[in-house]
């Protein structure tokens, strides 16, 4: 079994965000070690794409969730 590629969208400022790696840092620390994060206002084409939506959460490039922590959601969407 291959290790999924997990990335969370982020802007910088953005107090979701912050709650959001923090939940992952302590509900997950294996995936946070190996998280990439991406912030969505250095890319244009990143920026259309999620705008405001951030946090967002995305396993092997799909979004998994997205918004406020979630910690059932995203221990759902890192078994897949």
């Amino acid at each position: 079994m291959t290790t999924p590629l997990v990335e969370l969208y982020v802007r910088a400022g953005c107090h979701l965000c912050d709650d959001f790696l923090l939940g992952l840092a302590l509900d997950h620390p294996d995936t946070y070690q190996r998280l990439q994060t991406r912030d969505v206002d250095g890319d244009a084409e990143l920026a259309a794409r999620y705008g405001l939506r951030v946090p967002v959460l995305a396993v092997d490039g799909r979004v998994a969730c997205e918004g406020r922590y979630d910690r059932d959601e995203v221990t759902a969407a890192l078994r897949l």
